[in-house]
C-alpha cells in the first residue's frame, strides 16, 4: 500500500522531463502477486471493508452452466444497498464522476442502484506469468513501447497517464474472439432501430503463421443491419504502437462492390451506425494512437462503476425491455465501489479532436476503461461514456457487457454490447490464418 501511495503521489507530482521512463525496479516487480494483485492493483481492500480485498476473482462458471445461456448472474440473489438519484447525488459526490453527477441531474430515470462490491477480474495464470516476467524489461522511449513481447499489462504500476491507456488498449481478450452483438442509437423522444454487427479479432500470436514485431491483432466486422449498412464490412491491421506505425484499415462497400483503403478509421471519425454518438477511438472505452493529446495520471478514487452488470445480458430479455427515453432503464444496470486510476487526456494545440478534454477511469484490477466523460473544445462536459464490467468467468476474459455514450447536448444516447437475442455464444481463442485477414479476402468475404 505505502509503494502504491508513493507512485501515485509521484505521478501526480512530478514532471517526466526524461526521453526515457525507466521499466520497473526489482522491487517494485516483486511487489506483484504479493502486496499487489498480480495485474498491479492494491490486493487489500479499504479500511471501511466496502471494497473487499481481491482473493483471485471469479475462475469458474455457475454449477451446470452452459454457454448458450449467456453470462448468468452468479450474484442473481443480491439486492441494491442504496440507490444513488437526483435527490441524494451530492451526499455522494466524492465517490461520482462529473458525467455520472451530470446524469443524475438531467434525467429523473438514471438511476445508480448500488450493489455490494465483489472483486472479481480474474486472468489465466499465464497471462499473470506473463506480466510479472516481463514488467522490468517494458519502458516507454520517446513516447514508444519499448521491450514488449506479451504482457498484456506493459505497466502495472504505471507512472503516467499514457502508461495506464496502454494496460487497456493492450488487455487480455482470451487471444481473440468471434460474437455477434447488436446496438441502438436512441433518440430523445425515445425512437431507435438496430444496429447489427459481427466480428473477429485475432491477436498475433494466434496466427498462422505467427505474426511479431509491432503488429497487435487484426479484425473482421461486417454490419448484418439495418439494409442500408448492411454488406459492409472492416478491416483492420492493429499495430501495438500506433504512433509508430499507423492502423491500416480497408473497407468493402456491398453497393459499390469493391475494397478501398480507409485511412480515416481513426480518432475521431464517426462510426457508421452511431448517429454520430461514437467516434472510432472510443469504441470498447478507448482504441487507437494515444498522439493528439497529452495524457496525466491523476492518481486513484474509490468510485461507484458499472461493474459486474450479468442482470442486463439476461437472454429472457428482448432488447426492447431495456431501452428508455435518454438512458438504459436502471433497474438493469448493476453498480459497485471499486478503486479506479483516473486518467486526465488533453487536446495538443496542434491536433484536433471533437473532444478538447476526457477524463477516463479505469478499472484497478482489470485495466479496463469503466467510464470516460468527454468535453468539447470550449471546456463543456458534453458526452458520458458508461462501460459496464462482466467476468467472462469460462475463458477468464474481463469483458465489457454494456457500453453506453449518452450526449448532454440533446438527450440522445447509444447503448451497444448486447446479445441478449443473439443465440450464437461469444467464442474466444480464436485461431485463423494470416492470409484470410487479407484485402483480397475481405473481398471474398463480401461479395459471399
Amino acid at each position: 500500500m505505502k509503494l502504491q501511495l508513493q507512485l501515485i503521489a509521484g505521478a501526480c507530482c512530478v514532471l517526466f522531463s526524461a526521453s526515457v521512463l525507466a521499466a520497473l525496479s526489482a522491487a517494485e516487480a516483486d511487489s506483484l502477486g504479493k502486496t499487489l494483485t498480480p495485474s498491479g492493483a492494491e490486493k487489500s481492500g479499504n479500511k471501511e471493508g466496502t471494497i473487499p480485498a481481491w482473493t483471485g476473482g471469479l475462475t469458474k462458471p455457475p454449477a451446470g452452466w452452459t454457454a448458450e445461456q449467456g453470462y448468468i448472474d452468479p450474484f442473481a440473489d443480491e439486492k441494491p444497498t442504496l440507490t444513488i438519484n437526483a435527490a441524494n447525488a451530492d451526499q455522494y459526490k466524492d465517490k461520482l464522476s462529473a458525467g455520472q453527477m451530470a446524469l443524475l441531474k438531467k434525467y429523473p430515470q438514471f438511476t445508480m442502484p448500488i450493489y455490494p462490491s465483489h472483486r472479481s477480474a480474474a486472468l489465466p495464470a499465464l497471462a499473470y506469468e506473463q506480466v510479472k516476467a516481463e514488467s522490468s524489461k517494458i519502458s516507454m522511449v520517446q513516447g514508444h513501447l519499448e521491450g514488449r513481447e506479451n504482457s498484456t499489462i506493459p505497466f502495472p504500476i504505471p507512472k503516467t497517464g499514457e502508461e495506464a491507456i496502454y494496460n487497456h488498449t493492450l488487455r487480455y481478450i482470451g487471444g481473440g474472439y468471434d460474437r455477434e452483438f447488436a446496438w441502438f442509437p436512441v433518440r430523445a423522444n425515445g425512437d431507435t432501430y438496430r444496429v447489427g454487427f459481427t466480428e473477429r479479432l485475432v491477436t498475433a500470436k494466434n496466427f498462422e503463421p505467427v505474426q511479431t514485431g509491432n503488429m497487435m491483432s487484426a479484425f473482421y466486422g461486417a454490419f448484418t443491419a439495418p439494409a442500408t449498412l448492411d454488406g459492409t464490412v472492416f478491416l483492420v491491421h492493429e499495430p501495438v504502437d500506433q504512433v509508430k506505425e499507423a492502423r491500416a484499415a480497408w473497407i468493402y462497400n456491398s453497393g459499390l462492390r469493391r475494397v478501398r483503403r480507409a485511412p480515416d478509421l481513426a480518432y475521431d471519425n464517426v462510426s457508421d451506425g452511431t448517429e454520430g454518438m461514437r467516434v472510432t477511438d472510443q469504441y470498447l472505452g478507448y482504441n487507437g494512437a494515444t498522439d493528439r493529446y497529452d495524457w496525466k495520471l491523476s492518481g486513484k478514487k474509490e468510485m461507484y462503476v458499472a461493474y459486474n452488470d450479468y442482470k442486463i445480458g439476461d437472454k429472457k430479455l428482448k432488447y426492447t425491455d431495456l431501452l428508455d427515453k435518454n438512458t438504459v432503464k436502471s433497474e438493469f444496470m448493476r453498480y459497485e465501489l471499486h478503486r479506479v486510476w483516473v486518467v486526465e487526456a488533453t487536446l495538443k494545440a496542434n491536433q484536433k479532436h471533437i473532444y478538447g478534454k476526457r477524463t477516463f477511469y479505469l478499472d484497478e484490477d482489470s485495466w479496463m476503461v469503466l467510464e470516460e466523460d468527454a468535453y468539447d473544445t470550449r471546456g463543456q462536459l458534453w458526452r458520458v461514456g458508461v462501460h459496464g464490467f462482466r467476468q467472462n468467468y469460462d475463458a477468464l476474459v474481463p469483458w465489457h457487457a454494456v457500453d453506453i455514450w449518452h450526449d448532454l447536448s440533446n438527450g440522445n444516447y447509444l447503448v451497444s454490447n448486447l446479445d441478449n437475442q443473439v443465440k450464437k455464444p461469444i467464442k474466444f481463442g480464436i485461431k485463423a490464418k494470416w492470409s484470410d485477414f487479407q484485402p483480397d479476402a475481405l473481398r471474398r468475404a463480401g461479395t459471399r
